[in-house]
């Protein structure tokens, strides 16, 4: 992988380890969208569809979904390039490196709770900003950086993230009616979004007992909407009992993650969760997750419609794009304190 070699910087804490064996998680909501995408669904099947993902979002934090209307050659097309992409020697992708100041593009020494990632990645975002709005505070500058000579990875790319931007929006739609809300409550909150889409690949890893892909985090947005190859490492804490279990890979299906920001739009009534990505040591792993953000001026909070005299406000506003900064920065290096989470920003902390 351009050379990972292990070291103390990818150790995990003793309790944050994966198990030598891991157990499957059962019972993960599948949910089969293709009333709505049909022809926009009659009503009761929309509703009944609505209720499925309200319940996911409750009791599981994430759920799985096929019949999303994506089509298999989009998908095909993207992790085709992505695994050209990942082929190239290092020099070509040190080409397209991404930086502090330029945060898109070529990626493989990130840290999660301050722990490294035995990972390497690719970020794009679907809209670039318009100069002067790509540069917030003078610094960071939204621009994607595209490899040179890969042909067909751009379409491939842009073809994917339109896709995903549709459904996205159909979630959307579907998570706002199982709150009791307008369908298109949520829209304008995503009129300038910070969305950004993120290409993983994971080496295989001569310890995988001590390392993890992705150390444990919950996903700051609105929601993450995830493709994973058939080998598998995405780990769930499950919600029932804390007990960490692997979700199994299901052909031509995406994952979809609550974020933290649907847990406080919602005032607590979904969660998001901590997941985390695991390695192994014969194969690699490929995966791609699109995270559905906000515009950078969203102030967040519950929505008024989510509170009541018997049911106040649990969360403090906060700014978005605040937040995605402090993130973003946290990224490129060892912190003194643990990444910013939303659980700090509860009223009854």
């Amino acid at each position: 992988m351009g050379g990972l070699t292990m070291d103390q910087a990818f150790v995990q804490a003793p309790e944050h380890r994966p198990k030598p064996t891991m157990t499957e998680a059962t019972g993960i909501p599948l949910i089969d969208l293709s009333p709505l995408i049909a022809n926009g669904g009659d009503a009761a099947a929309v509703d009944a569809l609505a209720a499925e993902v309200g319940a996911a979002s409750r009791d599981w934090g994430f759920f799985v979904v096929v019949g999303h209307g994506v089509p298999a050659e989009t998908v095909a097309r993207a992790t085709e390039a992505q695994r050209a992409f990942f082929a190239l020697p290092p020099e070509r992708k040190a080409a397209v490196r991404r930086s502090e100041a330029e945060p898109l593009g070529y990626y493989e020494s990130e840290h999660t709770k301050n722990v490294r990632d035995w990972k390497e990645v690719f970020d794009l975002v679907p809209r670039e900003p318009p100069p002067p709005a790509a540069v917030a505070d003078g610094e960071i500058v939204f621009q994607n950086k595209w490899p040179q000579d890969l042909p067909g990875f751009r379409e491939a790319l842009e073809e994917y993230m339109k896709a995903m931007e549709e459904l996205a929006f159909k979630l959307l739609e579907l998570i706002a009616r199982s709150l009791k809300l307008r369908p298109d409550r949520l829209h304008g909150f995503f009129k300038d979004q910070t969305t950004f889409i993120r290409l993983n690949h994971y080496p295989p890893c001569p310890s995988p007992d001590l390392a993890l892909g992705v150390g444990r985090h919950k996903d700051g947005g609105a929601l993450t909407i995830l493709y994973q190859d058939d080998v598998g490492g995405l780990d769930v804490q499950r919600r029932s009992d804390g007990e960490w279990v692997r979700v199994r890979p299901v052909p031509g299906s995406f994952i979809i993650n609550v974020g933290d920001l649907i847990q406080v739009w919602s005032n607590d009534r979904y969660e998001s969760v901590e997941h985390r990505a695991s390695v192994n040591s014969e194969m690699e792993r490929f995966s791609i997750p699109y995270f559905f953000n906000p515009a950078m001026g969203t102030l967040v909070e519950p929505l008024e419609e989510m509170v009541s005299e018997e049911n106040p406000s649990r969360y403090d506003a906060y700014s978005w794009g605040e937040f995605f900064r402090t993130r973003r920065r946290s990224n490129f290096r060892k912190l003194d304190v643990d990444n910013i989470q939303i659980a700090q920003l509860r009223k009854d902390r």
